[in-house]
């Protein structure tokens, strides 16, 4: 039995150069990092939209600017979308866990504040007898 290879010629891959990433990569964070502070320079001299409304324009655009990042730099954006999936997913679970571990450190906070020694502490208010009708 003759085994034989065949002699594939493969093309070079052009890819671009990392130089002209890192800077197309800057411009574009810049661009929106510009942005973003122009609409806040806007908030505090106009007021002109919610504080709740510009803190999620901000949450969104940094969210943005974070996967553009991981996308151009860790090169997801070319990969299969189960592997996105498989580095996104605990990602998401893990910025879960910071929100879950502030709330409740801030409620641990203001309990340990109400239950401090020396902390008066209010009887509970019943009602008068006196001033209940009788059945």
């Amino acid at each position: 039995m003759e085994h034989t290879q065949s002699a594939e010629v493969l093309e070079p891959v052009h890819h671009e150069s990392s130089t002209k990433v890192i800077w197309q990569t800057f411009w574009i964070l810049l661009a929106i990092t510009v942005f973003e502070v122009g609409l806040a320079f806007l908030h505090l001299e106009y007021g002109f939209m919610p504080r709740m409304f510009l803190n999620g324009v901000f949450i969104i655009l940094t969210l943005f600017k974070a996967f553009y990042i991981v996308a151009r730099f860790m090169h997801l954006g070319s990969e299969i979308r189960n592997l996105i999936m498989t580095i996104l997913m605990p990602l998401l679970l893990f910025v879960w866990f910071i929100i879950a571990f502030l709330y409740e450190g801030h409620s641990w906070k203001n309990m340990r504040k109400d239950l401090a020694p020396g902390t008066k502490v209010e009887a509970p208010k019943v009602p008068n007898a006196e001033h209940e009708p009788h059945h």
